[in-house]
């Protein structure tokens, strides 16, 4: 998965958000990408080991900051202001977002997340979940179109399977 999704974003332009980051591992694997990275994710010790990650790799490219995939919206429609994005020495408006990654849980995305990827030009979805992964491509579809697919079998032997979706926007 992580080769994908360095190919579908080799050449990109701009500066990646990513959410639902864990522990940083598609972060650091994009970062050589784009110019800049900021990768959001909600649980604090997902977002220490994603910190740790940037340092061991040496990575100077990357920011985690601790927000939900709705509080990032939230932040970049300006309905609200972040003391995590401030303490992190974060202004959203120097960034020139091109890109999102997204590998929600299996609940997938909100429906006003969703409403938000969609004023970038490419998203890139990982999915563990069909349904949702489904659901979600029902209101990226409105302004996107797939121009990649691909599925991952990383568990053998269960139904369990992993979607990655490309969208580029119409």
């Amino acid at each position: 998965m992580l080769a994908w999704a360095t190919d579908c974003t080799a050449g990109g332009h701009g500066d990646l958000l990513e959410l639902y980051c864990g522990n940083g591992n598609f972060s650091l694997a994009l970062a050589k990408n784009f110019d800049r990275v900021l990768a959001t994710e909600l649980a604090k010790p997902s977002v220490k080991a994603a910190q740790y990650n940037i340092k061991a790799n040496a990575i100077d490219n990357v920011q985690i900051v601790r927000l939900s995939a709705e509080e990032v919206a939230q932040a970049m429609d300006g309905v609200r202001e972040f003391r995590r994005l401030k303490n992190a020495g974060v202004n959203l408006s120097t960034y020139d977002f091109r890109t999102v990654f997204v590998d929600p849980p299996r609940a997938g995305i909100d429906e006003k997340s969703c409403i938000m990827l969609q004023r970038f030009e490419r998203i890139v979805y990982i999915s563990c979940n069909p349904d949702t992964l489904r659901a979600n491509l029902e209101v990226l579809h409105e302004t996107h179109a797939v121009s990649r697919f691909a599925l991952f079998d990383q568990f053998p032997y269960t139904d369990h399977i992993e979607a990655g979706v490309v969208l580029d926007r119409r």
